[in-house]
């Protein structure tokens, strides 16, 4: 698979890992699958979680050449017991470093794992990342292009692929494969009837 998967902050594994020894926090999780797990749990392919920034709309941005902004939210964890992902973990950056913040499961959980085995066909080496735009409650792998990019910076380049996870909004294929420079335009105009912020997708 020609991912370059990014290494997260050690910080953040190590609160992760923490909160998985923590009978504590697995019971309180409210995840069945993560509850029910025999053990031992892995926290793996860590995968940097970043928000769309639209300080224009995406559309309006793309038009006059300029790529939207990106800010890291977090970083997001497979959690398996063996060969299968039970529930994910994020982690987030608050004023005293890298926090624990929550364990859940749900569909973009599977969702997630079949959008990176659609990769294993792909040729070009890419960087793996998490795009979340809240005002669409779409969650989308991102595949960026430029490996060498620092995981918790880098813009949307043109030749990025974005696969919108399910459930996706209206109008946009879940796990079909799109070119940055394609599903920009069409995320511009579906914000005219955008429905209020939403939390991080679960």
């Amino acid at each position: 698979m020609p991912l370059h998967v990014p290494p997260a902050p050690a910080p953040a594994l190590r609160s992760v890992l923490a909160a998985l020894s923590s009978p504590t926090a697995v019971r309180d999780a409210r995840t069945p699958a993560l509850q029910a797990a025999p053990g031992p749990l892995n926290a793996e392919l860590p995968l940097p979680l970043h928000a769309l920034d639209l300080v224009a709309p995406a559309g309006e941005a793309a038009a006059a050449g300029r790529s939207p902004r990106t800010r890291l939210t977090g970083w997001r964890f497979l959690i398996r017991s063996g060969d299968r992902a039970v529930a994910a973990a994020d982690a987030m950056l608050t004023p005293d470093g890298w926090a624990f913040s929550r364990f859940f499961e749900g569909p973009y959980l599977t969702a997630t794992e079949r959008a990176l085995r659609q990769t294993e066909s792909l040729t070009t080496p890419y960087q793996p990342r998490l795009l979340w735009v809240a005002e669409l409650y779409l969650l989308a792998l991102w595949l960026h292009e430029d490996t060498r990019d620092d995981a918790a910076e880098g813009a949307l380049g043109p030749a990025d692929i974005l696969v919108p996870l399910a459930p996706a909004p209206p109008g946009i294929a879940a796990h079909r494969p799109h070119r940055v420079a394609d599903l920009l335009p069409v995320i511009g105009l579906r914000l005219g009837a955008a429905p209020p912020l939403l939390s991080a997708p679960a």
